[in-house]
């Protein structure tokens, strides 16, 4: 198996202060080949003179910028007002990509939390609608830039299916999939069918190890190392290179304190899921049942750690894409 690009998302790195070149050198010291600032903090800005400078360090380090954004859904609960219309931050980040050489823009349309992007306001099928109404108006400006856009199944806001709906709405020639692995899990799916239903459509990824196990109420989720969980991450890795093959293999390293719990034993916990396909849900309990028992991570996450997960998460990838060469 060829190996693939290696990518960071530097959200895994976002304790630590770094500025924009800090992450750079972090990158090039630890062989990364493609940067990703999934939001404009995490890049110091989208001030023109500031992105030359970005472009060039990266330039001179052979490494490919990517960058985006959080929430273009107006509707959303994760959405922000305060920073312009959506359309205005899709805009204002697309001419950041142009600037940049990054060759998309990741976005997203919801959250988890609360399961409220999927239960109030006409749930996600409206959110949903929203985001495609925002990505159609800037459909020309997109292509004339000549990058694409990259949605995230982001947080537990959309399942694979309802990803693809999206895309397929909006235009997949301009729109496409930034696949996250972990937050399929928060979504209540089988991180294998998520790559399945979306490897057509993946433009880049968000690539970590996840831990699950059945409760009295249902069963909870936790994000690990890459290696120390239990969802065959190293069968994930393998599908994705064969079904990607253009796509970077990009980690996002996230160990939380606690475990996401996922209480489907509880009636009104589907409201949100209830044009969930039997079948796809029996695939995410098929995982679960068949997961061998690890540990579970707990406890508060301080920079020195989240510094150590992101170097052994790299060094276990590189390794496994040693030993299948």
């Amino acid at each position: 198996m060829p190996a693939p690009r290696l990518g960071l998302d530097v959200f895994s790195l976002r304790s630590q202060g770094f500025s924009a070149f800090d992450h750079l050198d972090f990158a090039a010291r630890h062989g990364i080949e493609v940067v990703h600032f999934s939001e404009p903090r995490l890049l110091g800005g989208l001030d023109g003179a500031h992105l030359q400078r970005v472009r060039a360090r990266a330039g001179e380090l052979g490494i490919q910028l990517e960058i985006g954004m959080l929430s273009i859904c107006p509707g959303s609960s994760i959405f922000d007002p305060s920073a312009g219309t959506p359309e205005a931050q899709l805009i204002r980040t697309i001419d950041a990509a142009v600037a940049a050489g990054s060759p998309i823009v990741r976005c997203v349309v919801g959250r988890f939390v609360d399961r409220v992007d999927r239960t109030t306001g006409g749930g996600i099928a409206a959110r949903i609608a929203e985001a495609v109404d925002v990505l159609k108006s800037v459909r020309s400006r997109t292509l004339d830039a000549g990058l694409k856009i990259a949605v995230e199944n982001h947080a537990g806001d959309m399942q694979a299916r309802e990803l693809v709906q999206l895309i397929e709405a909006a235009g997949p020639d301009y729109v496409g999939a930034c696949i996250d692995a972990g937050n399929a899990l928060w979504a209540m799916e089988d991180p294998h069918l998520t790559l399945a239903t979306l490897a057509p459509y993946v433009l880049t990824s968000h690539i970590r190890d996840s831990a699950v196990r059945r409760t009295s109420t249902g069963a909870e989720v936790a994000w690990t190392r890459m290696g120390e969980g239990n969802v065959r991450i190293e069968e994930y890795l393998r599908t994705f290179v064969e079904r990607c093959p253009d796509a970077p293999v990009t980690l996002e390293v996230i160990v939380l304190p606690a475990p996401r719990p996922l209480p489907f034993r509880d009636p009104s916990f589907w409201e949100g899921y209830r044009t969930t396909p039997a079948w796809e849900f029996q695939r995410f309990l098929d995982l679960v049942d068949t997961s061998s028992p690890v540990p579970l991570p707990s406890g508060e996450v301080a920079a020195a750690a989240e510094l150590a997960h992101v170097e052994a998460s790299l060094q276990w990838t590189k390794d496994f894409f040693r030993r299948t060469a």
